[in-house]
């Protein structure tokens, strides 16, 4: 007989397979969950090679370059001679400057003065004739007024170009005159070659070496030299590249497990042929120089001396080496083939000269004929003392800008003189992340160098798509140079900077006597120096404009951080001049509507700030507030009149009436950057100044 089950093994059974289903379920998640890790850990393994196989590839990238500069450099020595004789030989003629100056460009001042037109001032009528005719009176008075003041502004324009056209024609003649004994001297020297004077050949042919396009850059140039007139023959001893010019390494190759990539260096013999060889394409490349800008057939022969200037491995001091000497003849140097000879074999046994057998260890060899010698005065050129930047020959000093580059850490080739689209030293700078491409623009000045070139500049980095645009000056900048700099990949070198900066690389050169030097007449000056009052430094003036017709007080207070420096120095219409001139308020010229004159190198040391101000004219508007000053700016012109920049300032606002439009700083070089302002002060000019430090009675 069976027996009902109670029901309970069905529960059991299915809580069992319940469970069995959620362990199932689980053992199937935990396999995708592993299946997953495991795909993700493959590619995190793949992109980990990819990543390692991409840097791996990069630095093998890096190691090839370096082989092919290697390479290049290498090449480049090895057609020296060859390149050298292809250049252009050296001409008197090249010495010669055309007589003409700049035409005269009188800028804002050859535009008069717009006058007034009397159908301009229409009367509005009235309800009356009594009105009309009050009216009528009223546009007929405002007319007056406003011819009256054209008729001032056209008056003093005048005067202004007049003065302009007499200074000119000062400048312009004095420039003549320069330019006039300038060739007067070449016409002596030539002269003086033609009856075999020994001065003027000496000066000749240093200046034929020195202008030599065929001379590589980076290569010292340093000559002594003498003439012997009876043998006709010019004796000199010529500086010749060290050592180092030859590269130590041969290649470059990555090491992966050091992660670093390694020069392999270049074998001692090798590294000691090639030097020997550059030596003797040096010696053989001055004497092709040499003969070949004898247009007045001054030499018969040349005896040349060629050394290196460099620490005596003997004595340890540093001294003149010799390593090679020989004495050509004009016919047997005629006869060869310069750009087809082995330059040692051509130089020892074509030229019976003498070439060190041991340059790398600077083993000397005893020089022929030496200036000394020959009994004249012997002239020397380069070395010695530091040179004047100033007085430095044009394409020398791009030269020693591109030697700072390279003493810095970096590539740099000087450009062309023609078609360098604006760039006179091309630098690369190695450097990860920050460096790159770099364009140099040079300015050998003594005035200070104008917005307008640092603007030039910045459109020469865009074309050129460099990482940064530098330039470097003997002189200084101005507010306007610094401001359009601000914020763009743009660096200013003025001349205490370039100084401080040769000597902290082993390098030479100063300003002037002192080795500062005060700034002023461009090498390359197209324009009169300044126009300016017979008592006047170079000064800026700064032109204030702006909209609306709220009538401002423009002021002036020559401070040392945020105070005065007396109350003499606070330039406003009570007091329109410091003491010393240097800031000085002028009658404005369209556009401005207010003007100040200020001569930023004359400032006494210790002003360190120039703040200008406005502020409503009590008199004229004493309800106004500065709600009506808007759209304002200061035009930056230089002494000539000409703009320079726009100097952005902060409008009005209601219930102010003095504002602080901004404020000349001195930078640590000596330069001065504009500062906007936009402080506003409800109390008007007297409450403004007493920040100042002005005690107001």
């Amino acid at each position: 007989m069976s027996r009902r089950s109670n029901g309970l093994v069905g529960v059991w059974a299915e809580a069992q397979r319940q469970q069995q289903r959620q362990q199932e379920a689980h053992a199937g998640y935990q396999r995708d969950l592993d299946r997953q890790q495991r795909a993700h850990q493959r590619e995190i393994a793949s992109s980990y090679r990819e990543q390692r196989r991409a840097y791996r590839e990069q630095r093998e990238a890096e190691a090839r370059r370096r082989t092919e500069e290697l390479g290049a450099q290498v090449e480049s020595l090895q057609r020296l001679l060859a390149e050298g004789c292809r250049a252009p030989a050296f001409r008197v003629g090249a010495l010669a400057r055309a007589e003409q100056v700049a035409a005269f460009d009188p800028g804002q001042l050859a535009q008069p003065v717009r006058m007034p037109e009397q159908h301009q001032y229409q009367s509005q009528g009235g309800w009356t004739a009594a009105r009309r005719a009050q009216a009528q009176a009223e546009a007929q008075a405002s007319f007056e007024r406003d011819r009256q003041a054209a008729q001032a502004a056209e008056a003093q324009r005048l005067q202004q170009l007049a003065a302009y056209r007499q200074q000119y024609e000062h400048w312009a003649e004095g420039q003549l005159g320069e330019i006039r004994r300038h060739n007067a001297a070449i016409a002596a020297m030539t002269t003086g070659l033609r009856n075999g004077d020994p001065e003027a050949a000496v000066e000749y042919f240093s200046a034929a070496l020195y202008a030599s396009t065929g001379w590589p850059e980076g290569l010292p140039r340093q000559v002594s030299a003498a003439y012997d007139a009876g043998a006709r023959q010019l004796v000199l001893n010529w500086e010749l590249p060290r050592y180092d010019v030859v590269p130590e390494a041969k290649s470059a190759r990555y090491m992966i497990n050091a992660d670093q990539v390694k020069d392999s260096p270049r074998p001692v013999t090798q590294r000691r042929t090639l030097y020997r060889d550059v030596l003797a394409q040096c010696l053989l490349l001055v004497l092709r120089d040499l003969f070949a800008a004898d247009e007045f057939g001054a030499l018969e022969s040349v005896a040349l001396n060629g050394f290196v200037d460099d620490h005596d491995p003997t004595t340890g001091r540093r001294a003149p080496m010799f390593l090679g000497t020989v004495m050509a003849s004009r016919s047997t140097f005629a006869a060869l083939h310069l750009e087809q000879v082995n330059a040692v074999t051509c130089l020892v046994d074509g030229l019976r000269g003498q070439l060190s057998t041991r340059p790398d260890q600077y083993a000397a060899v005893r020089p022929g004929r030496v200036p000394e010698d020959v009994g004249n005065g012997v002239v020397t050129h380069g070395g010695g003392e530091e040179p004047d930047l100033y007085e430095m020959d044009p394409i020398a000093f791009e030269g020693l800008v591109a030697d700072l580059f390279r003493a810095m850490g970096m590539q740099a080739v000087t450009t062309q003189r023609s078609n360098d689209g604006g760039v006179d030293v091309d630098a690369l700078d190695p450097t990860p992340i920050r460096g790159g491409k770099i364009v140099v623009q040079v300015k050998r000045y003594r005035s200070t160098v104008p917005p307008t070139a640092v603007r030039d500049l910045y459109g020469t980095v865009q074309d050129a798509g460099a990482n940064k645009g530098v330039l470097v000056t003997t002189s200084h900048f101005g507010p306007g140079a610094h401001t359009f700099a601000n914020g763009k990949p743009l660096e200013l070198v003025a001349g205490s900077e370039l100084v401080d900066l040769l000597h902290r690389h082993g390098l030479r050169g100063r300003l002037g006597s002192g080795g500062g030097g005060q700034a002023p007449v461009p090498a390359q000056r197209t324009a009169p120096d300044s126009v300016r009052e017979a008592d006047d430094d170079d000064h800026n003036v700064l032109g204030m404009y702006w909209s609306g017709n709220v009538a401002l007080d423009v002021c002036a207070l020559v401070c040392h951080g945020n105070r005065v420096l007396d109350d003499d120095h606070f330039v406003f219409y009570n007091n329109p001049r410091t003491p010393d001139g240097t800031v000085r308020a002028l009658v404005p010229l369209a556009p401005d509507k207010a003007a100040i004159q200020v001569s930023f190198d004359a400032l006494p040391e210790r002003a360190d700030r120039l703040v200008v101000i406005a502020a409503i004219d009590p008199v004229a508007n004493p309800a106004a507030d500065l709600s009506g000053f808007t759209d304002a700016g200061i035009r930056l012109l230089d002494a000539e009149g000409t703009p320079l920049d726009r100097l952005d300032v902060s409008d009005g606002r209601d219930d102010e009436t003095a504002l602080v439009l901004g404020s000349f700083r001195r930078r640590a070089n000596g330069d001065w950057e504009f500062v906007t302002g936009g402080r506003g002060y409800r109390g008007g000019l007297e409450e403004l100044v007493q920040d100042y430090g002005i005690e107001v009675e």
